[in-house]
């Protein structure tokens, strides 16, 4: 595993220095690799539509898929790293993206690519960042702050590589030889996971949060073992299996979270819904371009804008929300920036000339920033961070799945009506319902926490709030404790 094998050898762990910053920047390829991958799918659209004779939602499905499955592969790709490590699960993914877009060139259809380009490049994304973003937590403690920042700057750098590089390629060599170069590309995933090599931590400091759990499903065998129950008798058997599935339920799909904490579940459901509407710019805006006459080149060119601008502002906006003024008021920033993303979406209603489509992706970038930038940030202030990864897999399960469905839907409807407008008025239904549903719920509950600690006050202070009526009784009786004090010293 990532902690190392070797359990003897005493050397110092190689934290915060030396190799630490070279397993960096293989995390900063990596995240440009796989992240950003997905945003230069829709300079494709266009090419894969004529060669099916594809309808918009059916062509849409491929790139859904991907995203989808890069986004919920999230807890097989935590058995694995618990299983085999970081380095080989980085490796493994790129493997499986390599195979994914190579078998892709030589699809005959356009429900081959859902499985080649859709599932088996998006599972292979998913193992190489979800478990590049694990090692480098692994070799980063005191600057992992600075570490997760930078690495995210590989998404915005994929956001502004990728299209030009897909337009550039499409137009020498067509779509199936760009996705033969393309599987040669993704498969320095393998190389940047070579780097990631097996780190060696002190002895007693490998995570044990898993032993509570695997100590009560042996004291259940034991219990069942010492009544005479043969430890191959069925109903025994079917117990443990039981309890092993629900140990792995909750370790990995945090149910209980979601049911008793209601900041994690106002904010799990908020994202998922703006999930149906925040991927739709990412996949439609090149065709919407070119299907208004913007020349190819110059519509490649407005994902690339995106991502540019991403580069300077997320880290900006992830240094401003680590302020002190804005502890426990991210979900607040990040309902402002969903917001603001949705807000955007009018731009390209009001006009599709190529300037205002510029405007469009400077702003729409500026909101994605503060999204990007946010997103687990907020779950981090709403979940404690012993359950954060189980958290984690619920949570981009759940919009996962909302990523997979928004863009087919849409295109469907633009299918039906004709009208690219749709677009981005689903886009913006989304986004604002969204913002608006997760601001004004955190605010009630604010409030709410508010009151409930008040009145905890009362309780646990009642000669504050009653001295007027006990300064006319006796100063004997004055000596006496009040009743609840006995109440709140058990």
């Amino acid at each position: 595993m990532c902690q190392g094998e070797a359990a003897g050898r005493g050397t110092a762990k190689p934290q915060d220095q030396g190799w630490a910053w070279m397993v960096l920047l293989a995390a900063v390829v990596l995240q440009a690799l796989t992240l950003g991958f997905p945003c230069c799918i829709g300079v494709f659209f266009t090419d894969l539509q004529h060669e099916f004779q594809a309808s918009n939602s059916q062509t849409s499905w491929f790139p859904s898929i991907m995203v989808a499955v890069l986004h919920g592969g999230g807890p097989l790709c935590s058995i694995l790293v618990k299983w085999f490590g970081c380095r080989f699960t980085v490796m493994l993914g790129g493997l499986l993206s390599g195979l994914g877009m190579v078998s892709s060139s030589f699809c005959k259809s356009i429900s081959q690519l859902y499985i080649t380009a859709g599932l088996i490049t998006g599972l292979g994304s998913c193992f190489s960042f979800q478990a590049g973003v694990t090692a480098l937590g692994y070799y980063f403690v005191r600057w992992r702050t600075l570490a997760n920042a930078m690495a995210s700057t590989g998404v915005s750098l994929g956001f502004s590589l990728w299209p030009l590089l897909s337009q550039y390629l499409l137009d020498e060599m067509g779509w199936r030889n760009t996705f033969l170069i393309f599987g040669g590309i993704l498969l320095n995933c393998c190389v940047c996971g070579a780097i990631m090599r097996p780190i060696q931590l002190e002895s007693g400091s490998l995570p044990q949060s898993a032993k509570p759990e695997e100590e009560a499903g042996s004291r259940a065998e034991e219990a069942q073992l010492s009544n005479g129950a043969s430890p191959h008798h069925p109903t025994l058997q079917q117990h443990t299996r039981r309890t092993k599935c629900f140990q792995i339920l909750q370790k990995y799909l945090a149910f209980d979270i979601f049911c008793q904490n209601k900041g994690y579940q106002i904010y799990t459901i908020g994202v998922t819904w703006m999930m149906m509407g925040f991927a739709l710019p990412h996949v439609y805006l090149v065709p919407y371009a070119i299907h208004n006459g913007v020349e190819e080149r110059k519509a490649a060119l407005l994902i690339s804008i995106i991502g540019f601008i991403n580069i300077f502002i997320r880290p900006l906006t992830g240094l401003l929300s680590g302020l002190r003024i804005f502890t426990g008021r991210r979900i607040y920033l990040f309902s402002l920036a969903t917001l603001l993303c949705g807000l955007s979406n009018f731009i390209c209603v009001i006009s599709a000339e190529y300037s205002v489509l510029i405007l469009y992706c400077v702003i729409l970038s500026i909101a994605m920033s503060g999204v990007g930038a946010l997103t687990f940030q907020v779950l981090m202030d709403v979940v404690e961070m012993d359950r954060f990864s189980s958290a984690l897999g619920l949570f981009t399960i759940l919009e996962s799945i909302t990523h997979l469905i928004g863009p087919p839907l849409t295109g469907f409807l633009v299918d039906v009506t004709s009208d690219f407008h749709y677009v981005f008025y689903n886009s913006s239904f989304f986004l604002i319902s969204a913002a608006l549903f997760m601001g004004l719920s955190f605010c009630a509950l604010e409030k709410k926490n508010k009151l409930r600690e008040a009145s905890k006050a009362r309780l646990d202070n009642p000669s504050r709030y009653q001295y007027s009526e006990m300064s006319t009784e006796p100063k004997a009786a004055s000596k006496s404790p009040p009743a609840v004090e006995y109440i709140t010293s058990i």
